[in-house]
Parts: C-alpha cells; structure tokens; sequence
C-alpha cells in the first residue's frame, strides 16, 4: 500500500537513534522506536495521511494492522490513530474482533488504555447490546490486558456511565496482584467520582480492594476525620 510506504520511508528519514534508546527504555524495552518525538511523529504522519486519504479511507482495518504487525513503536501509534478517526460512527459488529485483536498484541499501557477509552469504548457506545458479553469474555480472559481493558472502557463516558458495571468489574478484579489492575480500578472509580462522589466513597469503603485501588479512587474525595 502507497500510504503505508511512503509512511515506513518518512520516519526512516526522521528516525534519531540517542531518542530510540531512551523511548525504548521508558517503555522497558518492549519495543523498538525510530526515536522520532509525538509532535514531529504526528507532523509527519498527518500529512502523509492527508496525502494518501482516500486510500486510507477505503482500506482502515487493513493498514491498521499492517501497521500494527511491525516492530517499531511509532507504527502502533499510527494505527490507533487511524482507527480512533476513520471508525467514529463507522464501527462494525465484527470490528470487536479486530479490538481484541489490537488489545492482546504488542501490550502495554501506552497502547492498551488508548484502544480501550478511544476504541473500545466507542464500539460499545454503538453496540450497547455486546457490552454485556463482550465485557464477561474480556473480564475472564487469562490476559491480563482484555481485563484492564474491561474496567477502563468507560473512561470517558461520563454521565453515561454504567455504575453497576464498574463497580462488578472492580470487585471481580479487586483481589488481583497485577499492578496495572489495580491502578485501573483506581482511575477507573476517581474518573467517575468526578460524576458521582458519594458513590464512588460508599463503594470504596465498603469494599475489600486493594490499598493501591482504593488510594486511587478517593485521591480526589474528602473523607472524614477519624
């Protein structure tokens, strides 16, 4: 594809080894980087992508997981973005293939909070009725990711949000050892908390999460002195 291309040989042309080592050691060195920065990255990226946005437009799914299927860092970034702004009230009911897909691949936070807010949770905003299912595959699963996944979607939803499902999500994740479970439940609550305080603090004190989650939670609620 002409797109994916002329994408490979710009950050070839920008790539700056000293950054790659030190973006490649922030991110624990699960990944290589051209070492090009967001902004320049972004630059680059949009223009070729105006240049080339019909085919883009045409084939999203496709060049997102040609690009997702490399090995440098930028690559990802890419595909995530394409997909968040090409499939905004376009998904498919299959495209939740594709999200686990993405989630259960090249993991970590960077990639996996991204798809799980911006991707994740608009597919379930436009297919309300997979949530349920779609939540119990994830919130089962053995990867560790799909159950993050599970209890960040809703971050951005706000007033929409389904207490009653985050709140099942936590207790069914509280007893986890993963750090990044953990502090999800904790962005996850404090994130809604900005909605609904009370609660968010009644949740919390009555449930047995782990000290990490439950400091999280209430970082922004004013509990009273003992």
């Amino acid at each position: 594809m002409n797109f994916i291309i002329v994408l490979e040989n710009a950050f070839k042309q920008n790539k700056n080894p000293e950054n790659a080592l030190s973006m490649a050691k922030y991110m624990k060195n699960n990944f290589l980087f051209f070492g090009i920065k967001t902004d320049d990255r972004r630059r680059i990226f949009t223009e070729i992508w105006k240049e080339n946005k019909q085919e883009v437009t045409e084939n999203v799914r496709e060049i997102a997981v040609a690009l997702y299927s490399k090995q440098e860092r930028e690559f990802h970034y890419c595909a995530i973005e394409i997909l968040i702004k090409e499939l905004k009230g376009n998904y498919k009911k299959e495209d939740i293939q594709l999200i686990e897909k993405l989630i259960g691949n090249n993991s970590w936070w960077d990639s996996v909070d991204t798809i799980a807010k911006y991707i994740l949770g608009e597919y379930l905003l436009e297919f309300q009725s997979e949530t349920k299912n779609v939540m119990e595959r994830f919130s089962n699963s053995e990867n560790m990711w799909l159950n993050r996944s599970a209890i960040l979607f809703q971050l951005g939803y706000k007033q929409k949000t389904k207490a009653a499902f985050l709140f099942s999500e936590c207790i069914k994740q509280a007893h986890s050892k993963e750090f990044f479970i953990q502090k999800a439940i904790g962005w996850a609550l404090r994130e809604y908390a900005k909605i609904n305080p009370e609660e968010v603090k009644d949740f919390v004190l009555n449930s047995d999460l782990k000290p990490l989650s439950t400091k999280e939670a209430l970082k922004n609620i004013l509990l009273p002195l003992k």
